[in-house]
Formats: structure tokens, sequence, C-alpha cells
């Protein structure tokens, strides 16, 4: 369950009142909490993936571990940016996540394929509402960050939902 970090503020020439860029930090931190606990979970199915389908799920959860971090780095940059204190380390992260945590007994490839694609979906779900968030606090630069990070993961986790979804497999 999520908790309240205390935040701390840095003198910035960025021009959004302090209570807007609060606001924004605590948004940004949460991702960071979020998007370092996806990128763990990612390399737990990566290291333990097992089956018919390993390789191809091996494979992909590397790429996506690596386009995780990269957008890890630009959250975090962008709290920084707006006078913040980034809340990034592993024992932070795990305080205040709000994916659930992933299970040990998964082994086999299609197994881990569904338990990922729901933390993935939880994310993904997580950062569309954060666009309109950082909308409404009126800081279109962390919108647009949010956005960037939003059409990652949603083709991601396409990749991913792909793997279980077949012919009459319609909603």
């Amino acid at each position: 369950m999520a908790t309240k970090q205390k935040s701390r503020m840095f003198r910035t020439r960025v021009d959004l009142p302090a209570d807007r860029r609060e606001k924004l930090m605590t948004l940004l931190n949460q991702h960071v909490a979020d998007a370092l606990d996806l990128y763990t979970q990612v390399k737990q199915v990566h290291w333990n993936v097992k089956g018919r389908h390993f390789l191809s799920i091996h494979e992909l959860t590397d790429a996506f571990s690596g386009e995780i971090i990269a957008f890890i780095d630009e959250l975090g940059e962008r709290v920084t940016a707006l006078g913040g204190y980034v809340t990034g380390t592993v024992r932070m992260a795990a305080e205040s996540t709000t994916l659930p945590e992933y299970p040990t007994d998964v082994i086999d490839g299609m197994d881990h394929v569904e338990t990922i694609v729901e933390r993935i979906g939880h994310f993904a779900n997580s950062v569309r509402a954060a666009i309109d968030s950082s909308e409404e606090i009126g800081d279109k630069d962390t919108a647009d960050l949010f956005t960037e990070i939003s059409r990652l993961v949603d083709k991601r986790l396409w990749f991913f939902e792909a793997h279980l979804q077949g012919e009459g497999d319609n909603e």
C-alpha cells in the first residue's frame, strides 16, 4: 500500500507555483516507485520463465526492462527539474508501490505472461490517469512525459497480451 513520502523542495526558476510542483512531485515519485517495482517484476519473469515460450518471453522481458529503466530516469529527472527530491531506492519503492506483489509460485511461461500483464495493465492505467492529473495541475511538460511513457507501456502491454490472445478470443 502506498505511503506518503515527505517531499523536499529546492529553489527553482520553473514558474509553476510551489503547491502545484509539490503535487506533481508526489505524482511523479509514485510512478518512480511503481516503475521500479514493475522493472523488478519484469526481471523476475525474465530470470524465471520456463516452458516452450521461454525464448520469446525472455527476450521480450529483457527489452521491456531496459525501456522501463529509461523512463524511471526520466520520471526522476522531472522531479528534480521541478525542484523536488526523488524517493527512488528499492526500499522506498517497496514502501510506496501500488502494484501487487509478484507470486513466487509462477513458473510456466504463459502463467508468467498472465501475471505480468496484470501488473503492466495496472501501471498503464495509472500512467494514463497521471496524464490527466498533470494537465489538471497545469503542467503540460509532465503530462507530455507521462504520454510518452503511456505509448511505450501500451505497446509492450499489447506485445505481452498477444501471447494470451487467439482466434475467437474477442471481447
